[in-house]
């Protein structure tokens, strides 16, 4: 067997070790001091995080990890190893085509929490890997999550012995990626009908961000375009929202839950959600839509209500990982 020279790391945000207030506390410290993600002056933010957020929020938020937590792990990180090893499974069978002749080695990774970036490219060094590919699971692009990426990628090849790496940065608009989505939704064909919405639930970004030009809800409405067109929706069939709003500040609107809590007092009974922008099942799609915005709905008078699960680990995902793979990274290229 060939050793691996060749190194995909898919990138996530990442999730505590535990459903526990102390490791929760441990994660958001971490997420929550990037201002990549709050972008505060540190001398007013960090005060209020410290002081305030870190004392109050894990308690809450953990209750809210026991809902959905596996018997060993987060949901995330069992299904960021599924899709890391069944996407190397699929680069194995194009070794000798698109790829030729150099092995590759595919592998998880997240932005805060463990496995981190760079125990993981470490980790692939160690084994053999020369060059890098990373692969943020963030198809819209936006400087909390993708930028955060790029700066620790940058970051740590900043400091080290610096072999060629190549960084992906969105794909909104891809065309296996768009197709996923599309069959994701025909699946669950049984539950539609000519009454029932789409509506595509994002995260949401603070409006000021977006204000200064991050490209996110620009790219967030194309996706939900495509795929519209895609499934042959007319304007009045679908609708587009943003959820995970966090703070006093203006998010990108409209919110989720309030959209979900107004659709029944128009006529709208039926509603099929799909998040679109997360790659696998995490705590705001499992809790924050299956449950909690759920249980919005239908007490706010809706009669049905089914959530579209994240593409995850399905052959569907495999193969708009391996695409995007195989358009980026070719063994002649020795791009930085």
């Amino acid at each position: 067997m060939k050793d691996s020279k060749l190194g995909v790391l898919l990138l996530n945000l990442g999730t505590p070790d535990q459903p526990t207030t102390q490791a929760i506390r441990r994660y958001l410290a971490e997420f929550l001091s990037d201002p990549r993600v709050v972008n505060l002056p540190r001398w007013l933010w960090l005060p209020v995080l410290y002081l305030f957020i870190l004392r109050v929020r894990p308690q809450s938020v953990a209750g809210k990890y026991r809902k959905i937590w596996g018997r060993k792990d987060s949901p995330l990180r069992i299904i960021m190893y599924a899709l890391s090893g069944r996407t190397e499974r699929a680069l194995e069978v194009a070794t000798g085509k698109e790829l030729q002749s150099e092995s590759i080695m595919v592998r998880p990774a997240m932005t805060y929490g463990s496995p981190g970036i760079r125990h993981s490219v470490e980790a692939m060094k160690q084994q053999g890997v020369t060059r890098f590919l990373f692969l943020p699971l963030f198809p819209q692009y936006a400087n909390a999550t993708v930028g955060a990426c790029y700066d620790q990628v940058t970051d740590y090849f900043r400091h080290e012995e610096s072999p060629p790496f190549r960084f992906i940065d969105g794909y909104h608009d891809q065309e296996s990626y768009i197709h996923a989505l599309a069959k994701s939704v025909e699946r669950c064909r049984r539950f539609l009908n000519s009454e029932t919405l789409l509506l595509f639930s994002f995260h949401g970004i603070p409006r000021a961000q977006s204000d200064q030009g991050d490209p996110y809800a620009n790219q967030c409405e194309r996706t939900a375009e495509l795929v519209a067109h895609h499934l042959g929706l007319g304007k009045n069939q679908w609708r587009l929202s943003y959820q995970s709003r966090f703070g006093p500040a203006e998010w990108l609107t409209p919110y989720t839950s309030e959209t979900l809590a107004r659709l029944p007092a128009e006529g709208i009974d039926r509603v099929l959600v799909i998040c679109p922008g997360f790659a696998t099942e995490c705590l705001e799609t499992l809790e924050e839509i299956k449950i909690m915005n759920r249980e919005i709905f239908l007490n706010a008078g809706g009669s049905a209500f089914k959530y579209v699960k994240a593409l995850n680990a399905t052959a569907l995902h495999v193969d708009v990982m391996k695409d995007l793979i195989t358009e980026h990274f070719s063994p002649d290229e020795q791009h930085r």
